[in-house]
């Protein structure tokens, strides 16, 4: 009985020891390690990929879109909420999971695609009016867009709904309806984009993208010098 009291009572304590050990190891030491090695290495990334104004301000993830709609004056209408403040480079529809969804506004409960075939007579509907949208509202006096020349990523929305990034195409398209809404020159605004253009990630990977909210952080920059 002794014997058998005794066993059980090495094996509790050798039990309690090696949790003791494992939980300073595991959940003490490497959640440390890991953090401070990416603090040092990693910290932009490692702290959300935050984007800041010129006042040091947050404004945003770099990893995460955002929509620029006209502030609502009549707080029951729900249509002028939606529409989009053409003073900004506007992003990709978010609506990546379809007219069901939650995420129609960039939100981060849900990510996701449409799941529709290209034959689907809802989704050709939707991206006829998209790009009816597109070429009315990047029209101007002395500058016409045609139908042809708006890219696919003007009316269609990522594989998550939540992508931060449009073409180089897209962004030029709307270069001339920016400048005049701002009272920038189209040269100022053309410059904007090309110094806010990322190349293909090595060279090779992927396409030329530029994050919208990093290049209407500089546009807001530039209209207030």
């Amino acid at each position: 009985m002794n014997t058998s009291v005794g066993n059980t009572a090495r094996l509790i304590g050798a039990g309690l020891r090696a949790l003791l050990v494992l939980t300073i190891v595991c959940g003490v030491l490497y959640p440390l390690a890991v953090t401070g090695i990416a603090q040092a290495l990693f910290n932009d990334k490692a702290n959300g990929s935050e984007i800041k104004d010129k006042s040091g301000q947050v404004v945003g993830s770099s990893l995460i879109g955002q929509t620029y709609n006209l502030p609502k004056k009549d707080p029951n209408d729900a249509e002028e909420a939606a529409k989009p403040d053409l003073k900004w480079f506007q992003p990709r529809p978010s609506n990546g999971l379809g007219s069901n969804s939650v995420n129609t506004q960039y939100s981060l409960i849900l990510s996701g695609a449409t799941n529709r075939a290209g034959d689907n007579q809802d989704l050709i509907k939707w991206v006829t009016d998209a790009k009816a949208a597109v070429v009315a509202d990047n029209s101007t006096a002395t500058y016409k867009v045609k139908p042809q020349d708006v890219p696919a990523d003007a009316v269609t929305s990522s594989g998550s709904g939540l992508d931060p990034n449009i073409s180089p195409e897209y962004a030029e398209l709307q270069i001339h309806r920016v400048a005049e809404k701002n009272g920038l020159t189209v040269a100022q605004v053309e410059k904007l984009v090309k110094d806010n253009t990322e190349g293909r990630t090595l060279g090779f990977m992927g396409e030329p993208r530029v994050n919208v909210l990093e290049l209407n952080t500089a546009l807001k920059a530039l209209s207030k010098n």
